[in-house]
């Protein structure tokens, strides 16, 4: 809307035009003000009331001027008949056939009205299509972004939905009987009929026992799911009695700390809820509480509030327990599905059944929606055959041998960087399906060819850390998963001593065996990897691919190749001996602190000095070479880092002791 409302300001043929900005919300209205003025447009200006409003068009003021459609609501005829009043209403499909939207194209009957939202709606009763939609537009639209187009920029990602176990569902009629009365325009006469069934919904709804198993389950479902992974969670509840009793219920089992309800209420002694009230400002500084990963607020008790413009990409789960269609439906699980570091997916555990029939779920004109809304079942029946897909790369490869042979061997597989690129693709198809299922007993039998898989797509990774966009950092849960209790062969790394005897280079070129050059090749892309964010490896890194294409490709012959492998190897061995041990040493020390910045409360900042010194100085004299690769070597750090975190009484926090393992794997 910023760069629309530019350029038609500046368009030669539209002989400086007034540009109005209409929204349907208070909150909306900030935003986009906020939004405008951030890109410094010149000659904004907002209507701060209705007489306002009026005023300024009927002065002819040629400017862009934000307004909310409410503000027409006394517009009394024609206030302005310029054609080159050009309105962009942003949510299109909400208030623009009723009452309003009439007034404002009375008010400005010569206007060009363009309607932006991202929910159309083609009904008989309501169409943005009829509304908004020129003729000769194709399908109605002038320019349409669709989920699809989104996902491949990689501005939202897809999303999943979980159905749970049938015992805690309610009769479907039941569920499509309390959406109508939440949303129905009826009679009085059917209002009330349609009020006393969908009222036996409601005591199905809020029956203890329900209420307890569901919240059990929501606590159950996060902490294996979503918390391992630094995400938070949405929880939306029937109505507002529901919020108190979801909140009620998450105190008992997590603390008052894990949860807060955000909802409307009045205030007052005739409000069951005043005490749930939050005045504007406390409602802003609790989302950002929620928004904030080191903070304990992890989950969000909602009804109505927060379901459309809320924006937290921490947010990854919403747990939904009430009857939503249509946009409704998809604005609300669209919470979800916002870019965040390590976040593959967005997704929705549905208590009411709603996602039974996604079709009619969301029953509106985007049909393509639904090839981005997927069940997790189907997701169980696809993992098999991505794993299948990604080891027939592989097909006379023996997968128990280990070691630099094991790895040779899966390697000849993947010749050149096409191939290598078609395995990187499809295991990336592979690494998301498993983030997205885990922790579920169906991978159980697929997880040591998925550690096999992972170690071979970490081995023919880029060495300067750059490659083609498809090659992606592993996710949160496949680390997990090679590390816990999986300990690959330390595969001896004796670059060092290779490049310094004589002898040994004499053999290797002698022999001629290009196992040998291979074996070279993958300890020096270990060796650059460690070294991934220094510009020097990087550029070493960019040698190592360059000089692997011109081989694979013919361009020179493998003796060559030998010697230039041997030459940058020399090279890279130098290049350590050259890196400062303080300046790496700062850098762990730098990463830790921050770690324990972010998590202090009011007792600890002068303390986390202290507790970085204590790690650091105990974590360097435990470890020794490759210990990230043994058992021993990981017992004995995580004893050390247990050790210090009681002496600070911060032994319990599990997040915190994981987080500061990462680092400590990563740096030291």
């Amino acid at each position: 809307m910023v760069f629309a409302a530019q350029k038609m300001r500046m368009h030669p043929v539209l002989g400086n035009p007034t540009v109005m900005i209409v929204v349907d919300r208070i909150d909306l209205d900030t935003q986009i003000t906020a939004t405008f003025n951030a890109a410094d447009v010149p000659n904004l200006i907002g209507a701060a009331n209705r007489g306002e409003l009026q005023t300024l068009l009927a002065q002819d003021v040629r400017k862009v001027i934000i307004t909310t459609i409410y503000k027409f609501g006394e517009a009394d005829g024609v206030l302005n008949s310029r054609a080159n009043i050009i309105v962009m209403v942003d949510e299109a499909h909400r208030t623009q056939e009723g009452d309003l939207g009439r007034r404002m194209r009375e008010a400005l009957p010569n206007a060009f009205l363009f309607g932006l939202t991202g929910t159309p709606i083609n009904r008989a009763d309501r169409n943005t299509f009829w509304a908004f939609g020129a003729e000769e537009d194709a399908q109605g639209y002038l320019s349409r972004y669709s989920f699809q187009d989104s996902i491949r920029d990689k501005a939202t990602l897809p999303l999943h939905f979980e159905a749970v176990d049938i015992k805690l569902r309610i009769d479907q009629a039941a569920v499509d009987e309390a959406y109508a009365q939440l949303t129905g325009d009826l009679s009085e006469q059917d209002r009330d009929d349609l009020a006393k069934r969908a009222a036996k919904m409601a005591v199905l709804i809020k029956s203890p026992s329900r209420v307890e198993t569901i919240v059990a389950h929501i606590v159950r479902h996060f902490r294996d799911k979503v918390e391992p992974n630094g995400f938070k969670a949405q929880v939306v509840t029937f109505d507002r009695e529901c919020c108190a009793l979801y909140k009620q219920a998450m105190d008992a089992l997590v603390g008052r700390e894990a949860s807060a309800v955000v909802m409307h209420t009045k205030g007052g002694k005739d409000d069951p809820f005043a005490d749930h009230r939050l005045e504007k400002d406390a409602e802003e500084k609790l989302l950002d509480r929620f928004r904030d990963p080191a903070d304990p607020l992890k989950f969000l008790i909602v009804t109505s509030k927060l379901l459309t413009g809320f924006d937290a990409p921490i947010l990854q789960v919403m747990y939904l327990d009430k009857p939503i269609k249509d946009h409704n439906l998809l604005q609300a699980i669209c919470r979800t599905n916002r870019v965040y570091p390590g976040k593959t997916h967005g997704l929705v555990v549905d208590y009411l059944g709603i996602f039974d029939d996604v079709a009619r779920a969301l029953d509106f004109d985007e049909k393509a929606v639904q090839q981005v809304i997927t069940n997790l079942d189907e997701l169980k029946e696809e993992l098999p055959v991505m794993v299948a897909r990604c080891l027939a790369f592989f097909p006379e490869v023996d997968r128990t041998v280990g070691g630099y042979e094991g790895l040779i061997a899966a390697q000849e597989c993947l010749p050149d960087n096409e191939t290598r690129d078609r395995f990187a693709a499809d295991y990336s198809v592979l690494s998301r399906l498993w983030e997205a299922l885990s922790p579920d007993l169906c991978l159980k039998p697929h997880e040591t060819d998925y550690k096999w898989l992972t170690q071979v797509y970490e081995s023919v990774k880029p060495p300067s850390g750059h490659g083609k966009l498809l090659w992606h950092a592993l996710g949160a849960k496949t680390i997990e998963l090679v590390h816990e209790n999986v300990h690959i062969d330390t595969v001896r790394d004796d670059l060092d001593t290779l490049v310094m005897d004589a002898e040994v280079l004499e053999d290797m070129l002698a022999a001629k065996n290009p196992k040998k050059a291979r074996e070279l090749e993958i300890k020096l892309v270990a060796r650059l990897r460690k070294h991934k964010d220094n510009p020097k490896f990087i550029a070493l890194g960019e040698r190592l691919e360059k000089l692997r294409e011109r081989h694979e490709q013919g361009l020179i012959h493998s003796i060559d190749f030998l010697k230039e492998l041997l030459e940058l190897a020399r090279e890279v061995v130098e290049a350590e001996k050259q890196v400062d041990p303080e300046e790496e040493q700062d850098k762990a020390k730098a990463a830790l602190t921050e770690l324990f910045s972010e998590v202090k409360n009011g007792d600890t900042p002068k303390m986390v000095e202290r507790i970085v010194g204590d790690i650091d100085e105990i974590v360097r004299l435990v470890r020794f070479p490759g210990w990230q690769s043994t058992s021993a070597g990981e017992r004995e750090v995580q004893k050390a880092l247990r050790k210090t975190l009681l002496k600070y009484k911060i032994h319990k926090e599990q997040e915190l002791f994981d987080r500061a393992y990462g680092y400590i794997r990563e740096y030291y």
